[in-house]
Parts: structure tokens; C-alpha cells; sequence
């Protein structure tokens, strides 16, 4: 540890280095803990940023894998982010002075992390990602599947066709298919014979027979043919997952989580057609750079497209299901000319949709059933500025970077389009000062924040660059000193408060480092704001940001694991709930599912919200308050084009069909405020 090398680290400073070798050894020795898991996401935000890997790492990895490999079982999550590392893309080469010790480092960890595979079970998200860095330590390309934005939690996928480079997001990709819709992939044959005794025949032992039930079982015989030959370097990548999506089977927790993420992953063992060269190609070969040995092929049986599963140029022989929505009750509300009608058609409200500004800007509301904004662009993120000396604002923005603003009285817009940062928005929010002024925040795909004076449409200062990940969530939190500060989350685990006025980190949240899908603030007295946050397992985490050890509670209780169990309750969104006399947490399942939580005691309030018509998943939620102190809860879905506006106190539920595919929600006492596919609109809940 004293030698130059050490002295000269790229991205990390020797005694970070030496603190989390020390948390990793005190861990060994006990055989428990996790004291090691913060200092060790500090570590790794040195050495990797943007999926580039810096030369720290060649010379740290040695000592972190032999301080982890006798334990494998207790580093699970070291072992998934030394998959990111080894597929990342290298800032420099390995010196050479290092390769040789950074090569057998890799092949340590390879082994040292199916043996942690083997030993520990983990929850079934955690095992999806450890299961794929087990390839990815192993040599396989398809490990590089690590660095897509799958979406699991979301059912979305990006990919890029490997013959016309066109990239195709399906939103609804990953559905439970309960039943496999195409057939499995050939067993491959290992080119050379696996070495006696590798550690991967340990794998194909542990994968029995009806993991997955029989309907399954082929996709089970590649997944030991690939694990037993040691899962060579040039085996195709839809067979290595079939091996990935069996290992989640057997070891991912609760048990019939870890199946239903398999059956999720089986899926991209599949093949894809692409909708602009119209060829097929494999699933796992449009999901890495440059795929070795890509081709086009005719499909075995039912293909993916961006509308579903099909059989291309084979005509089906069983009827096709009436159209129309199903499971909505006839005394919802649907859209039609820009009006919402009740079931006897009688009118209830008109909607007003937000126009961008310059040429092309939509016509007068009721001009068509589906509202789109002048813009045309669809909406990522929205957030409501409210002021006592000014106007109310909607803020809007999406893939393009822009922020848009309107006056939420009237639907004009304010400013020109905010554009500082031409990277896709995915989190918008607004922050009111102790001092009286509104800042606008907005966080972006490539990890940047850019704070805006909602006032003058400028940035406050330049935007601020941040290398954890693209910043899928934000909220504002009060803390008993009197401040508020900014909360950021990504899908790498960092979590930060910062100052809303300069967008510095000034301290950290999440110590376990999953990864965050979505948060919120929970006000439980004046000046102090929890924070809720659901991950990419399903989980769900409430913090006190008033403390100084993020591992400690201070007031905040988290939702009852056991009861979320008992009622197989994956967290995918939270909002927060005004009650009476007190902010209740509203977690959402990708059903539509809703419960209710006390933060002081983590217990469930009330029956809850049932879970949506089938097909009809949750992508949006938000909570506002109604006049005569009326709370509600309102949820959209982007496969449904739906809303549900639930009063918890009541139990009452009201459906809307909007025909359009929800992607967020906001809103301001009866406002209620819909990011779309293609836009904005606006519409007052006075029922």
C-alpha cells in the first residue's frame, strides 16, 4: 500500500482505498455486516463514471478481490459492481506493469463471484445483476447487458438493430409472459472442452430440473449445457441468458420473485424485428456494441416488434379479441373532443391542453379526443411552481432537453423553452427558499442538474455536472436548521442533498446503494421532510435527512417489509399523502396496487387501493388535496391511456379515459396536471 503506485491513483485517494479494505477485512473477520458498502460507493464513483473506467482501478482491484474472495458470499454487491467495471470502456490501457496482476484479479473475481452466487441467495433484482456480472467476470460479451437501461421495474427496453443501427424503445417489454412465446434457443456446443473442476459446473448442478415449471424446461437444458461447458467466450449471447434468467430462478428472493424476473428475462432470449431494415435478429445481439457474428436469420416462431409478440408472414387461425378497454367501470369518465363525458355523456369538465410557443402550437382545446401539445414532444417529467408573490407555473420537459413553462391560470406560455442542457430530462422539480424565491430543478439523462430562476427563465449557475448516473428522481427537503435542500437519485444508488442554489453535494442518503426509481418528500411537522424512495428491486426506503449517519432512522420508520411480502407488494413508484392530521407514504405496484403508510410506525393505513384492469400498468402517481380538505391519490398508466382518481378516506374510485399514454403527473389543489406521449394537458378534479 506504500509503494508509487498507490501514491498516484486515477479517481480515488489511497486512504478511501485503504478505509474500505479495512471495512471489507473487519466484514471477513465477523462474517456480518455491511459497514463496508459505503465507502466502497465512494470507491466506485472514483473509478467509474459515465461507463468510463479509470486507471485507479487496475491498480485497486487486486487488493479489493483479494480481500472479498474469501468470503464471496458476503460481497454480493461488490461482485455486481466489478461486472460494471470490467465492461465499462477503459480511460487508458492497463500499464503494463499492472496488466498482469489486474488479469488475475478478473479471474479471481470471476470465480470468487459465482461462488458468491452459489453460496447467498439475494433479492431477485440483485441476483439479476449479479448473475450478469458473473458473465461479465467471466469474459462474455452479453455481460455488457449490465449498462442498458432495462427497465425491469418500468417493462422497458432500448434496442439497437444490428444491421440499419436504428434504435426501438418498447415500453411494455417486460410483461410476465407466465407461458414461454417462442421457442427456446438450440443447445450450443461447447467449442473446447471446460476445464475439470471450473466452478460453473457447480451452476449447471444447482439448476434442477421444473425451476421453472415444465412449460420452461428448454430453456433450462441450454442454461446447463452453457453453464457446464463454463460458458465460453464465443457461445451465443441468448443462450448465456438463458443461463442468466436460471440462475435468478433458483437463487433470487422471495422465491416466486426470482421466477417471475426469470420468465422477465428468459424474454430477451427471443428475436426482435426491426421496424425500419424489417429484418430479424436476435434480442440479446441488439442489446451490445457491435455484436460478434450478428446476422439476420428467419425467426423461430414468434418475433417481438414494437406492437408485441407476432408471427411474421404466418396468417393465425384463432380469433382476434374484440377492441375496446376492458376492466373499467361504466361510471368512469372518457375523453372525447376535449371533454370529459360521464356515462350518460353528460359533460363534467373540459380539458385545456398546454401549447408549446412558436408556430406549429396546438389549436383550442377540443379539437380531438387524444390532446397533444403544440411541440409534439412527449413529456418525461413535470413539476408545479407555486409562489404568494406570482403566478402558478407548470414546468414540462422530455427527450429533448427543453424545459417548458406556462401559466397554470390561463395555458399561455412563459418565457421562450428553457435549453441550457440538450440532454433528455428525466426528473423535474421545484424548490421554495426559506428566503421566498422559487428554483426550478432539472435532472438529465447524462447525469447534469440544471438549476433555473423560474423568474427570468435562466440558470442560476452552470449547469452541474454529475457522474452517478442519470438523475431519475428529485425532491426539495426541509431540515430542522432551517434549510432546504435539493434531493437527487439515480439508478446507481447516489443519493444526495444539495444546495438548491449551487447544486453541490453536501451530504449523501441510501446507504445501502440500490438503485432508485423514484422519491418523495414526506412533511411529518413544519421544517422537517422525510425522504420515501422505491429502488430497482421493488423495495421501498424512508430517510431522515436531519441525521448525520444516513444508517440511522432518526424519525422516519420504513413500510413494513413482512406485510409488503405478505401482500406481494413490488414497490415501483411512491408520492406522499396528505391525511388530517398528518402526510401518509403511497407506494405503487407496477399492477397499479396502491398502499398506504404511517412513516412514524411503518404500518399499512387503510385497505388500500386494488390493483388496475390487466394490461393497465402503473407509470405515473401523484397526490393532491381538494376542497373540504378532500385527499386523493391519482395514478395513471401508459399501456391503459388511464387515469384512477382514488379518496382513500371513502374508499371512492373514479376512472378516466383519457386516450392518451400517461407518462407523469403533478398537481395543484384541483389542477391536475398529465405528461403524455405527446404533450400536456390539464384538467380540474371537481367530482
Amino acid at each position: 500500500m506504500d509503494s508509487p503506485r498507490w501514491r498516484d491513483l486515477d479517481g480515488v485517494s489511497v486512504e478511501e482505498l485503504k478505509e474500505v479494505l479495512e471495512a471489507m477485512a473487519a466484514t471477513g473477520a465477523a462474517g456480518a455486516g455491511e459497514d463496508w458498502k459505503e465507502p466502497w460507493s465512494r470507491v466506485l464513483d472514483g473509478l467509474l463514471q459515465q461507463e468510463t473506467l479509470y486507471s485507479g482501478a487496475f491498480a485497486a482491484l487486486p487488493h479489493l478481490v483479494e480481500a472479498a474472495a474469501p468470503s464471496p458470499g458476503r460481497f454480493v454487491g461488490l461482485w455486481a459492481d466489478l461486472g460494471l467495471m470490467v465492461t465499462a470502456e477503459p480511460a487508458t490501457p492497463v500499464p503494463a506493469d499492472l496488466e498482469a496482476g489486474f488479469t488475475a484479479a478478473v479471474r479471481l473475481a470471476a470465480q470468487a463471484a459465482v461462488r458468491g452466487y452459489l453460496t447467498a441467495g439475494a433479492p431477485a433484482a440483485e441476483c439479476a445483476y449479479l448473475a450478469l456480472s458473473c458473465v461479465a467476470l467471466s469474459g462474455h460479451r452479453i455481460g455488457e447487458v449490465l449498462w442498458q437501461s432495462l427497465g425491469f421495474e418500468e417493462g422497458s427496453i432500448v434496442l439497437s438493430c444490428p444491421g440499419c443501427e436504428s434504435e426501438t424503445e418498447i415500453a411494455d417489454f417486460f410483461v410476465d409472459p407466465v407461458h414461454p412465446p417462442f421457442e427456446a434457443p438450440g443447445v450450443p456446443d461447447p467449442a473446447v472442452a471446460p476445464p475439470d473442476g471450473h466452478v460453473w459446473g457447480e451452476v449447471a448442478g444447482a439448476l434442477p430440473d421444473g425451476a421453472l415449471g415444465q412449460e420452461w424446461e428448454p430453456f433450462l437444458r441450454v442454461a446447463r449445457a452453457v453453464a457446464a461447458a463454463g460458458v465460453p467466450v464465443g457461445t451465443p449471447g441468448r443462450a448465456v441468458l438463458c443461463l442468466v434468467a436460471a440462475m435468478v430462478a433458483v437463487k433470487g428472493t422471495p422465491d416466486w420473485a426470482g421466477k417471475e424476473w426469470a420468465r422477465k428475462l428468459m424474454l430477451l432470449t427471443g428475436d426482435f424485428r426491426c421496424p425500419d431494415c424489417e429484418q430479424t435478429w436476435a434480442i440479446a445481439d441488439c442489446l451490445v456494441e457491435d455484436p460478434d457474428g450478428a446476422r439476420p436469420h428467419d425467426a423461430r416462431g414468434r418475433v417481438r416488434t414494437e406492437d408485441g409478440w407476432s408471427v411474421p408472414s404466418v396468417p393465425s387461425t384463432a380469433s382476434a379479441p374484440e377492441a375496446g378497454r376492458t376492466g373499467g367501470p361504466g361510471a368512469g369518465l372518457r375523453l372525447e373532443g376535449g371533454v370529459l363525458l360521464a356515462a350518460d355523456r353528460t359533460p363534467r369538465g373540459r380539458v385545456k391542453v398546454l401549447s408549446a410557443p412558436g408556430p406549429g402550437s396546438a389549436s383550442a382545446p377540443g379539437s380531438a379526443s387524444a390532446p397533444r401539445s403544440g411541440s409534439g414532444e412527449g413529456v418525461n417529467a413535470l413539476a408545479v411552481l407555486s409562489s404568494p408573490a406570482g403566478p402558478t407555473l407548470v414546468a414540462a420537459a422530455g427527450d429533448t432537453g427543453t424545459v417548458f413553462l406556462w401559466d397554470a391560470a390561463d395555458g399561455r406560455p412563459v418565457h421562450a423553452p428553457l435549453g441550457a442542457h440538450r440532454h433528455p430530462v428525466r426528473s423535474l422539480t421545484a424548490l421554495r427558499l426559506p428566503e421566498g424565491p422559487v428554483v426550478l430543478a432539472s435532472g438529465h439523462a447524462d447525469g447534469t442538474l440544471v438549476l433555473w430562476d423560474p423568474g427570468t427563465g435562466q440558470p442560476l449557475c452552470e449547469p452541474v455536472t454529475n457522474w452517478l448516473g442519470s438523475v431519475e428522481g428529485m425532491c426539495a427537503a426541509a431540515v430542522p436548521d432551517g434549510r432546504t435542500l435539493l434531493v437527487t437519485a439515480t439508478p446507481r444508488g447516489a443519493v444526495r442533498l444539495r444546495d438548491p442554489r449551487t447544486g453541490e453535494s453536501v451530504a449523501r442518503l441510501n446507504p445501502t446503494g440500490r438503485g432508485i426509481a423514484s422519491i418523495a418528500a414526506v412533511p411529518i411537522s413544519p421544517g422537517h421532510t422525510l425522504v420515501a424512495a422505491s429502488d430497482t428491486q421493488g423495495d421501498v426506503h424512508l430517510w431522515d435527512p436531519a441525521v448525520d449517519d444516513p444508517w440511522e432512522p432518526g424519525a422516519a420508520t420504513r413500510p413494513s417489509e413482512r406485510v409488503r411480502e405478505d401482500h406481494r407488494h413490488q414497490v415501483a413508484l411512491v408520492a406522499t399523502v396528505a391525511a388530517h392530521d398528518r402526510h401518509l407514504v403511497a407506494t405503487g405496484d407496477r399492477r397499479g396496487a396502491v398502499m398506504l403508510w404511517d412513516p412514524a410506525t411503518g404500518t399499512p393505513v387503510g385497505d388500500g387501493l386494488p390493483a388496475d384492469a390487466p394490461g393497465s400498468l402503473l407509470t405515473a402517481m401523484t397526490a393532491t388535496t381538494l376542497p373540504g380538505r378532500r385527499a386523493v391519490l391519482v395514478t395513471g398508466s401508459n399501456s391503459g391511456r388511464s387515469l384512477r382518481v382514488w379518496e382513500p378516506r371513502t374508499g371512492e374510485v373514479q376512472h378516466l379515459a383519457l386516450d392518451v399514454a400517461v407518462t407523469c403527473l403533478a398537481a395543484a389543489g384541483s389542477d391536475l396536471v398529465v405528461g403524455h406521449d405527446g404533450g400536456v394537458l390539464t384538467l380540474q378534479l371537481t367530482w
